[in-house]
């Protein structure tokens, strides 16, 4: 073998090892993986994150497809289909948007915060968050006509919610000197850069020009206010205001994709 294929060898091993530990850290599937998993793996596999959106999004899709297949009504053809991707994720992304909900709305110092974050229990803030946040994925899936226009829509909220995620954890410092942020660190500019370009590449296959410009320009202004909120509320980012940045980013994506005057 010659020394160029064998670096065409290593670096194919490389991106389906990257790849498979996305899938383990965004998903519950069942995959095999020959050592443990540390957070240097999941920030160097972080350019991987739109792709498994995308594959997160399909299986929604499949989903609303069958649904439609079975003449279904669409509002509950679209709960179903956030229902398989709750499933795939195993709410990985909500617990974080109710637990930075709880802990900012809480009230007390930053300390109180993080620690109302680490509770496992939920408040009124985090069930209000995650209430709106349902109603709102489902009912902007309901409103597109036909499961082209929904499978398009989740593939472009998955993938484009996920993109921002390793930019967001590289201009935020950790909040905290243990968790899994802190192990992480930041993910280096290379999966941060590919994320971003892999993410803007499905939102405008999947949205077309004029809807996936809206839809980055709004969760670049997400970002920004996660950013300004995050080092304001507890001084830096956490595993779980990343979830809620990646909720809020699903809602704001599929919200464009509803709309009929963009």
């Amino acid at each position: 073998m010659t020394d160029a294929w064998l670096s065409t060898e290593a670096w194919l091993r490389g991106v389906a090892g990257d790849l498979r530990i996305g899938l383990l850290f965004a998903t519950r599937l069942p995959l095999p993986h020959p050592s443990p998993i540390g957070g240097s793996d999941i920030a160097r596999a972080s350019w991987s994150l739109p792709v498994v959106g995308m594959l997160i999004g399909l299986l929604g899709a499949l989903v609303y497809w069958i649904a439609f297949r079975f003449s279904l009504p669409p509002l509950v053809g679209a709960a179903l289909a956030v229902t398989a991707t709750l499933a795939v994720t195993g709410c990985l992304h909500e617990d974080g948007l109710a637990d930075t909900f709880d802990g900012f709305g809480g009230g007390g110092g930053r300390d109180r915060k993080l620690e109302i974050m680490r509770d496992s229990r939920i408040g009124t803030y985090g069930a209000c968050a995650l209430m709106m946040s349902l109603v709102l994925r489902v009912g902007a899936l309901a409103s597109l006509a036909g499961p082209g226009r929904v499978a398009l829509a989740l593939i472009a909220a998955h993938a484009g919610a996920r993109a921002l995620m390793p930019l967001f954890l590289r201009l935020v410092p950790p909040a905290r000197s243990d968790g899994l942020a802190a192990d992480a660190g930041r993910p280096p500019p290379s999966s941060v850069l590919l994320a971003a370009v892999l993410g803007f590449v499905l939102l405008l296959w999947s949205l077309g020009t004029a809807r996936s410009l809206v839809a980055l320009l709004l969760l670049l202004v997400v970002l920004g206010v996660m950013r300004r909120l995050c080092l304001r509320q507890i001084g830096g980012q956490t595993g779980d205001a990343a979830g809620a940045l990646e909720q809020i980013n699903e809602i704001v994506v599929l919200l464009t994709a509803a709309a009929s005057r963009v």
